[in-house]
């Protein structure tokens, strides 16, 4: 089994959210959050803010912890073809300053701000699902429900 500690920023403004197109190694495409791997020594609210920074060229402030996220992806659905567990700290966080623009030599080729009705219509990770309950019902325990797989949603 692989193991994965990862960031992810929740961006809000004006009924929208900040959206990353991330092309897959093997090819294909899909929606994602901006955030990814917590490098080791790293604090995940650190990277959160590094990773912004690096996939869509904005500066973010963190604004409040949102929920942490645990799960295990079957070898069977895996890109790698091995069991993974993925556990992602969400953060909501503000935009402020930067320029939007694609992540230089990256995965991430554009990043949009997409209002929330448009989301479900979009081929997107199930990070995104993951990320946006939490900055809508904000649970008391922090503790992220997991978003169902299928359809235009994804591992």
């Amino acid at each position: 089994m692989s193991f994965r500690l990862a960031a992810y920023a929740v961006c809000v403004q004006d009924g929208r959210v900040l959206l990353a197109r991330h092309v897959l190694p093997e090819g294909g495409s899909g929606w994602t959050l901006p955030g990814g791997r917590v490098e080791h020594g790293e604090d995940p609210f650190d990277a959160v803010i590094r990773e912004v920074a690096e996939e869509t060229g904005y500066t973010a402030v963190v604004d409040r912890l949102l929920g942490v996220d645990s799960r295990v992806i079957p070898a069977a659905s895996a890109r790698a073809g091995v069991e993974h567990q993925n556990v992602g700290v969400f953060y909501r966080v503000r935009i402020t300053g930067g320029r939007l623009r694609p992540e230089p030599n990256g995965e991430i080729v554009e990043s949009v701000w997409t209002p929330f009705a448009g989301v479900a219509a979009m081929r997107r990770s199930s990070l995104v699902d993951i990320g946006l309950t939490p900055a809508r019902t904000f649970p008391a325990g922090g503790h992220v429900a997991p978003a169902p797989v299928g359809g235009l949603i994804r591992h």
